[in-house]
């Protein structure tokens, strides 16, 4: 059984800064590129980041570039989103998902998803 867990989200100000993980089993992680999408009250989902298998690849949406940063360990079978400059619009569900297509930027690329986690920025 493939399981995709998120870490807690939470709260955070304007500016401020949360790394989320993703901790995957059931799956060879080692041959899945992992992705970050996002969801907002009444909107689609939306890509965020996607890493490579290797993790010496990663693609961004525009709007993320230079202030969020996707990792992986695949000794410890886990991807991580550094968030740094946090704005309201990033208010979302955030989700992690596994494709075998690096880059993908569609949901329907992505095989496995995770239960999905609360972030809210707010002051």
């Amino acid at each position: 059984q493939v399981q995709l867990v998120e870490s807690d989200g939470g709260l955070v100000q304007p500016g401020g800064s949360l790394t989320l993980s993703c901790a995957a089993s059931g799956l060879p992680f080692n041959i899945y590129a992992m992705g970050w999408f996002r969801q907002a009250p009444g909107k689609e989902r939306e890509f965020v980041a996607s890493i490579r298998w290797s993790g010496g690849n990663a693609q961004y949406v525009d709007h993320v570039k230079g202030r969020f940063t996707i990792s992986r360990d695949n000794t410890k079978n886990t991807v991580w989103l550094q968030m740094n400059s946090l704005k309201p619009e990033d208010t979302a569900i955030y989700y992690c998902a596994a494709s075998k297509i690096f880059g993908a930027s569609s949901p329907n690329s992505y095989e496995y998803w995770g239960q999905g986690t609360q972030v809210t920025v707010s002051s």
